[in-house]
């Protein structure tokens, strides 16, 4: 298998094969990361493609889904990526669903009929990382998309059917700002339908230019205190009738697991519970996170 540089993954596909197509980030330059700043992007040739295949095939046996690395795979032109998943076909014909990482400039590059071909060579359940849904915080950021660039195209990947995965970031607004970014975000995130919702708390890395930002007093991290209250906001202000929300990334000082609304109130109660038990007051002293 190749493998060029680091290769990021959402813990939902722990168990699903990793297929490289492109190095590294499109975007990269997201303020808070510093996963592809040593890589430059590239896309991988089909030939090497194919063999990955034929090897990822050999090694599992059966493989209903695939995952498309790295940071932003979507990011390549419809042909190449329906190239592709005719590759699979030919070596996994039971492959069923192949997803990755996409952005909101992703989307925005390709047509509806685009999109259609796509879904029906079974690309779908799109990871996307909004992050949040307050403008102020996108443009901080540098995300690289607006509230209503992200609402505009996820809304037609509702229209096509395209399945796609909300990925947030909590504390990325900073301090004092958390409740508010999080009633913003869940009212996007109910008009926007995901079919899950995932997300990792905020995490500031030395050598980023949010590092750099805070070090020179331009950006206050939230507190772990606030981070899980704006986590609990957030929950309880996502009103669907069914999604799956999934917060077991390693950033996050609760691991989460349930659907809304059947565990809306299990969920808030364990962050209440983390809260309560907080004796010494450690949640209100800033937690900086040097792992993934």
């Amino acid at each position: 298998m190749k493998y060029t540089g680091p290769v990021y993954r959402p813990p939902l596909e722990g168990q699903t094969p990793l297929l490289q197509v492109t190095v590294g980030c499109a975007h990269n330059k997201c303020t808070y990361c510093n996963m592809y700043k040593e890589v430059q992007f590239s896309a991988e040739n089909n030939g090497q493609i194919e063999q990955d295949i034929i090897e990822l095939k050999r090694m599992y046996g059966y493989i209903p889904r695939m995952f498309l690395v790295n940071g932003d795979a979507f990011v390549l032109r419809a042909n190449k990526l329906l190239d592709i998943a005719s590759l699979i076909r030919k070596h996994a014909p039971e492959c069923k669903t192949i997803t990755m990482y996409a952005s909101i400039d992703n989307i925005k590059s390709k047509s509806d009929e685009d999109l259609k071909l796509l879904r029906d060579a079974g690309i779908n359940d799109l990871y996307i990382g909004i992050e949040s849904g307050w403008d102020e915080v996108l443009d901080k950021i540098n995300k690289g998309h607006t509230r209503e660039e992200a609402y505009s195209q996820l809304q037609r990947l509702n229209r096509i059917g395209m399945n796609h995965i909300t990925l947030l970031m909590i504390g990325v607004a900073g301090a004092g700002k958390g409740i508010k970014n999080a009633r913003v975000t869940a009212e996007f995130i109910n008009k926007t339908q995901p079919v899950i919702i995932a997300f990792s708390t905020l995490g500031v890395f030395e050598g980023t230019e949010l590092w750099q930002e805070r070090e020179q007093g331009l950006f206050t991290e939230a507190t772990e205190l606030e981070k899980l209250e704006e986590e609990m906001e957030l929950i309880e202000n996502i009103n669907l009738d069914d999604v799956g929300f999934f917060g077991t990334h390693p950033t996050n000082t609760v691991p989460l697991i349930g659907r809304i609304p059947e565990n809306k109130n299990e969920m808030i109660s364990a962050i209440k519970n983390t809260i309560t038990n907080d004796i010494d007051g450690n949640l209100n002293s800033i937690k900086v996170r040097t792992v993934l």
